[in-house]
Parts: C-alpha cells; sequence; structure tokens
C-alpha cells in the first residue's frame, strides 16, 4: 500500500528548490542553445530550398558545384539535428534530475547514486551536442569559400 505523503514543512521544500535551482539554471540554458541550433537548422534548409531549382535548371560544372553544395547541406542538416537530439536528451536528464531530487526529499528514499548517474549522463549528453555543433560550425565555415575561378577572374580585371 501507498503510504501517505508526510507532512513537510516550507523550510524543506524550499531547501529542495534551492538544490534544485542549479539544474533548473543548466536548463534555461540548453533551452537557448537548442534555440541557436534550431536557428542554424532554419537557414540550413531555407539554402537547400534555395538550390534546389537552380540545381534542375544547371548543367555540367555548375550542375555538379550545385550538387555538391547540397551533399555538404545535407552533411550540415544531419549533424545541426544530432546536435538538438542530444541536447533535448540532456534536458531531459536534467528534468529526471530534478523530479528525483522532490521525490527522494518526499519519500525519504536514497536516489542519491541515481541522480549523480542522471547527472553525469546529462553532461556527456551536453557535451557531445556542443562538440556536434563544433563540427558542423567546422563544416560549415569550410563549405563557404569563394570560388577560385571568381578569384581570378577578379584578379584579372584588376
Amino acid at each position: 500500500m501507498l503510504q501517505a505523503v508526510p507532512n513537510i514543512s516550507v523550510d524543506t521544500v524550499g531547501e529542495i528548490v534551492r538544490n534544485a535551482v542549479a539544474p533548473v539554471f543548466l536548463l534555461s540554458g540548453i533551452g537557448a542553445f537548442l534555440n541557436v541550433c534550431a536557428a542554424r537548422l532554419s537557414r540550413i534548409v531555407d539554402r537547400s530550398r534555395e538550390i534546389e531549382p537552380k540545381l534542375l535548371a544547371s548543367r555540367g560544372r555548375e550542375h555538379e558545384r550545385w550538387v555538391g553544395e547540397l551533399k555538404i547541406l545535407d552533411r550540415r542538416m544531419s549533424l545541426v539535428s544530432s546536435a538538438i537530439f542530444l541536447s533535448v536528451v540532456s534536458a531531459i536528464l536534467i528534468c529526471a534530475v530534478v523530479s528525483l531530487l522532490f521525490a527522494a526529499s518526499l519519500t525519504g528514499t536514497h536516489f542519491g547514486t541515481a541522480i549523480a548517474l542522471l547527472f553525469i549522463a546529462s553532461m556527456i549528453a551536453i557535451g557531445g551536442g556542443f562538440a556536434v555543433f563544433l563540427a558542423e560550425t567546422w563544416v560549415g565555415s569550410r563549405a563557404v569559400r569563394v570560388r577560385s575561378e571568381l578569384l581570378q577572374h577578379q584578379e584579372e580585371r584588376d
């Protein structure tokens, strides 16, 4: 049978909330990072939609260049999606940490090891999300290059 929830003082609840504040701040940071990732993904999708008609209308070397750019954009979309996935996993784990902090205090059970492991897993997930995001920014910055034939043409004009 379920036991009745013990009568907990306001001071105890306040202490639980204080313990949960750090993970909640972490959630807001993850939310900001997700916002950045979503905006980046949106820009990548917009660029791929802009290229599609150009690809269909092109031939030869120009066609190959558009195909190459779409492949890079597809890779970037995959990387940003992975960063978003890892960040959301981290946020879910932080929510579990906060829930277990409250549950442990309300029930008097000892979830310390589970809370620590969930927090470690959350840090690994967000660290992975940051690493994947770094890879995406690297791929994106490597892809944004001025074509050499355009630079040569400009040098010939000068």
